[in-house]
């Protein structure tokens, strides 16, 4: 990620506002919403607004509950919780830091998972999906045996995977050697050491023989311009994380391709292609922009996420 000089930084940040009026929390929130705005920064790894963001920081930087109340914004701030505050919300707004990369965390509803910069932030549809919907795509009454996430990052899919089926066998792979030391930390810090088994693999192709009740996947899927174009947030990111190839289909055709041998019949390949499922599902003859398509073998479903 390229970074502004610090002279310009600092000069910038001195002329915008006085910080040392800055009194209360409140105060530091409504500064840094209008500093958001200034400086164009991007949002969606965290949060989808500056306010949340910004006051998501605020707390965690003050040692503060995420879940406190309206009243904690008049707390008055002391000289050095000032200069704690002041020092976090540099970094985010002018260096363009990934706020989960600072606080080296993320979450995906009630469940906190550790990240840093060796993996995607986790934002995904699959938080609903995972408990609302993914049984009910399996034939009822039978019971889930295997599962495996793809491209597993962070591991917080996998994570989500064990909790929905605790009789389950769990794997997840990644191309990633480094992602998975990642993966390894939310294993542990989840107590699945000994269900979740990570596995280095590009796709399925390392992964042990067997077959899969369910393959889940939310591979790079951007294409490979779009990769090119993005704000400093998102390419602070590995970039192997979003890069799909020329028209951002080329990891997910090599995983439709693997996945015909790895599911048992009943079992459904579940990915999450974003702007390029209407692409995905023109080329497998699909008649609907999101849904299934049986062929190949398989069940494949296709969501659509619009970018943020």
């Amino acid at each position: 990620m390229k970074m502004r000089p610090a002279g310009k930084v600092a000069a910038k940040w001195e002329g915008s506002w006085a910080t040392a009026r800055l009194v209360t929390l409140g105060d530091w929130l409504k500064f840094a919403e209008k500093m958001y705005a200034r400086e164009q920064v991007a949002l969606g790894q965290v949060a989808t607004n500056a306010h949340d963001e910004a006051l998501y920081l605020l707390l965690h930087t003050l040692e503060l509950s995420l879940a406190s109340s309206a009243a904690v914004l008049a707390r008055r701030l002391t000289v050095a919780e000032r200069r704690r505050v002041e020092v976090i919300l540099r970094r985010r707004i002018l260096e363009r830091v990934p706020a989960a990369y600072l606080t080296r965390e993320a979450w995906l509803g009630e469940h906190r998972f550790y990240v840093d910069e060796r993996v995607i932030i986790p934002r995904s549809y699959f938080l609903e999906i995972i408990p609302e919907q993914l049984a009910m795509w399996l034939p009822a009454g039978k019971k889930v045996r295997r599962v495996i996430d793809v491209c597993t990052g962070s591991g917080c899919l996998a994570i989500l995977l064990a909790r929905e089926f605790p009789d389950a066998v769990v794997e997840a792979s990644d191309l990633s050697a480094a992602a998975l030391e990642v993966a390894a930390i939310n294993r542990r810090a989840h107590g699945l050491v000994r269900r979740m088994k990570l596995i280095l693999s590009d796709g399925l192709a390392a992964v042990p023989p067997g077959r899969y009740d369910v393959i889940l996947s939310n591979p790079p899927y951007e294409p490979s311009a779009h990769v090119d174009r993005q704000a400093p947030e998102f390419s602070a990111e590995p970039r192997m994380a979003h890069d799909g190839g020329r028209d951002g289909l080329v990891i997910v055709r090599a995983l439709l391709r693997q996945a015909g041998a790895r599911l048992q019949p009943h079992g459904i390949l579940v990915l999450e292609v974003g702007d390029s499922a209407r692409r995905l599902i023109e080329s497998l003859g699909c008649s609907t922009r999101s849904g299934y398509r049986r062929g190949m073998g398989l069940t494949v479903w296709c969501y659509f996420r619009p970018r943020g």
